[in-house]
């Protein structure tokens, strides 16, 4: 009996611990361009800090109907886009999702992304190879244009 309340209160510690890494991780920076009426995909950018080892394994926005982490990177001349199942978030190490390389992908926009507006999405990131917890961030919409994002000929 003693050893089974020792193993629960290891469970309900590593449970805790995994709630306040959660808690801890931070998103600096979320942004989207604004989208053009019609236009269905775009890509979402930011930085991630997990103060331990963790794991993004999932994304939700709530315009469209998926999200998915990808990379992308030259591969013989040609610029390879690619879903990721997850992305490594060492821990104290930021993880920058940018134009041209690690990004988020939104798929089948209800309607345009807005310049000026504040969306909220979900990050569902592993702790310990099983703890999973959501985190809300704000993704902020920038006017459009300027410097590529990559995905134009989507």
């Amino acid at each position: 009996m003693k050893v089974l309340r020792i193993a629960l209160m290891f469970s309900v510690l590593a449970v805790a611990a995994a709630a306040s890494a959660a808690d801890a991780v931070r998103v600096v920076n979320a942004w989207a361009r604004a989208t053009v009426p019609g236009q269905k995909v775009a890509g979402v950018y930011m930085e991630i800090v997990s103060p331990v080892d963790a794991r993004l394994t999932g994304v939700s926005f709530h315009l469209a109907k998926s999200a998915e982490v990808h990379s992308m990177k030259m591969d013989g001349g040609t610029m390879k886009m690619r879903p990721l199942k997850s992305l490594d978030l060492p821990a104290g190490k930021p993880v920058k999702l940018e134009p041209g390389g690690l990004h988020v992908m939104l798929f089948d926009l209800e309607r345009p992304l807005r310049a000026g507006e504040k969306l909220p999405m979900t990050l569902t990131v592993e702790f310990a190879g099983q703890r999973m917890r959501d985190v809300g961030i704000e993704v902020s919409v920038r006017k459009g244009g300027g410097e590529s994002d990559g995905h134009e000929h989507h």
